[in-house]
Formats: C-alpha cells, structure tokens, sequence
C-alpha cells in the first residue's frame, strides 16, 4: 500500500482542490525519483512489487507534533498553494511504522478556498466523476491513482516533459454530460475496489493528459 500523509493544521487548513492536485504530484514525484527509477534505487524493489500487485493508496492527515514525526520518516514531501503532502515508499498492511499506523484515516474533509477556475489550456485534467461524493481523502487517493494510470501511459520522453513542469495538472468536477463522453474516450480511468464509502466498480477519476489524445 501506497501511504500518503496531508498536512491539516486545524487553522490553516488547505482548500480542497488544491489538495487533491497535491496528492497527484506527490504519486508523480515517486514514481520519478531516481530512488524508484534506477535499477539498484533504494525505494526500486518495493514499488515494482506494489505496482505488480493492487496499486492501493491510502490518505491519512496530521498536524503538529504528528506531522514532524511523519518528516523524519523516508519519503518526499510536495508543497501545493498551500497543501504539504507527503508520500512513503509502499509498505506492507501490516507493516506500517507506529509514526503513520496512529494517524487517522477517516473523515477527512476540506472546504474550497476559492472556486476553482476552468483548467488552463494544454493543462493535464484529472475529471471526477460529478455523481459520486467521497471525503477529501478518499479522492486525494483517487486522484493520485489517476495520474499513476495516465503516468504509465506516457513516453519516457513525455514523462520528462511532464517532470519539468513540476507536474502542472488541475483536478475539476467534469460535468455531468461530459462525464459520458469522458469514460467512453478511452482515457484512463480509476474504477475503485470499493473497499471504502462507494460502490465496488465505481469509475472515480478520468486522467486526461494531452498527449494521450
């Protein structure tokens, strides 16, 4: 499993969207460190497993004292507007370190700063599916997920791209009926396990990165 941890400080909490595209840079961003990348990287054995197995995320929060002890662990930390996300290697379910195991999972929730815009042109969409309501948690996982798919999707060439640009990637509520089209479109697409707040088989997120067009 995939943890990733966000940083949720009870009076500066960051604005949804801009937590969810965090948790998606912060997939991109291990998934690209030269630790996962090379042959012989420290993280390389332990992602090739995850991926060959079930790509499952999980989000937890922590603010203060919890936060700084999830820092000391390895991992990368992704800075956002104003959300930190930090993302581990993929440990084992009953592996986890007593730093991350006593963080909570559930009933993580955030409110929009400000009303996101219409993504900029070119900009990769990560869309989700406007007939489905899931915590902010649950779609921090979903959006991470996504990008993994488009991820390995993409050219080496394309990957470098997308590397240099820090990531650049919005995350909208697609509308409703645009979301058909989107599915029937070929782009990748979450569809969840169902192991938490939705239906086995619901198709979450659609990553649409322009060169997969």
């Amino acid at each position: 499993m995939l943890p990733l941890v966000v940083r949720l400080e009870k009076a500066t909490p960051p604005g949804r969207t801009d937590a969810l595209e965090t948790s998606a840079r912060a997939v991109l961003t291990l998934l690209s460190d030269p630790r996962v990348t090379e042959a012989d990287g420290e993280w390389a054995e332990q992602v090739v497993a995850w991926e060959d197995a079930r790509i499952r995320k999980v989000v937890r929060r922590a603010r203060g004292g919890e936060w700084r002890r999830a820092g000391e662990l390895p991992g990368v930390t992704v800075q956002g507007r104003e959300a930190e996300v930090r993302v581990f290697p993929p440990i084992p379910l009953d592996g986890w370190p007593k730093e991350l195991a006593k963080l909570q999972v559930s009933g993580t929730d955030l409110e929009e700063a400000a009303e996101p815009g219409a993504p900029e042109p070119g900009l990769p969409v990560l869309w989700l599916n406007p007939e489905l309501e899931m915590s902010a948690g649950k779609t921090m996982a979903q959006t991470g997920h996504a990008a993994q798919l488009a991820w390995w999707r993409l050219d080496d060439a394309q990957r470098k791209e997308w590397a240099e640009s820090g990531f650049a990637l919005a995350v909208r509520t697609a509308a409703p009926e645009a979301w058909g089209e989107l599915v029937r479109s070929g782009l990748p697409v979450v569809q969840d396990a169902g192991f938490t707040e939705i239906a086995p088989g619901s198709c979450t997120v659609i990553a649409d990165h322009p060169a997969l067009r």
